[in-house]
This record gives structure tokens, C-alpha cells and sequence, in this order.
């Protein structure tokens, strides 16, 4: 499945968040990633998440479609991250 995921979390849990999602996803903008996935690995992905986070006050959105094909994108401004490695 290919994922969209979103964060919006205390600064103080900021990096531990972008450690977790970049060993699944392509880090796209400061705080949104994107990705193949299967559902094992979303699964994986958020367990350790919901490990991460505080529920009563962090939010964290994800979006998922069958391929990246059936999901279209344009970029106005200066286009971050990318399809780089996963860590």
C-alpha cells in the first residue's frame, strides 16, 4: 500500500518521531512522509509510533491508497526531501 503520513507532535517528541518514520517512509516535507509499505510494515510502523507519542495532545494522520499511481501531487515553491534512502 502506499502511505501518506503527517505528524504534528511536541517539539520535545519531534525527533524521535522523524527517527521512526524515516526507517519506513521518504521523508517529503518538514513533517510529512510518504511510501510503500505492506500492511505489515504500517502495522509495525504505527505500534511504534503509539509508543512515541503522547495521544492527549499529538496528532498523527495517515492517508493510504492501493499504488502511488492512483494518487497525484504537484509542488508549488521549493520541493523538500524526495525519494532518498530509508535509514
Amino acid at each position: 500500500m502506499f502511505v501518506i503520513l503527517v505528524y504534528d507532535t511536541a517539539v520535545e517528541r519531534n525527533p524521535k518521531v522523524l527517527k521512526t518514520c524515516r526507517k519506513y517512509l521518504h521523508w517529503t516535507q518538514r513533517s510529512v512522509f510518504q511510501g510503500e509499505l505492506t500492511a505489515a510494515q504500517y502495522r509495525a510502523l504505527i505500534a511504534e509510533l503509539g509508543n512515541v507519542i503522547d495521544p492527549t495532545c499529538d496528532s498523527i494522520v495517515t492517508y493510504t491508497a492501493r499504488s502511488p499511481d492512483m494518487v497525484e501531487s504537484a509542488t508549488l515553491g521549493v520541493a523538500l526531501g524526495g525519494p532518498g534512502d530509508i535509514l
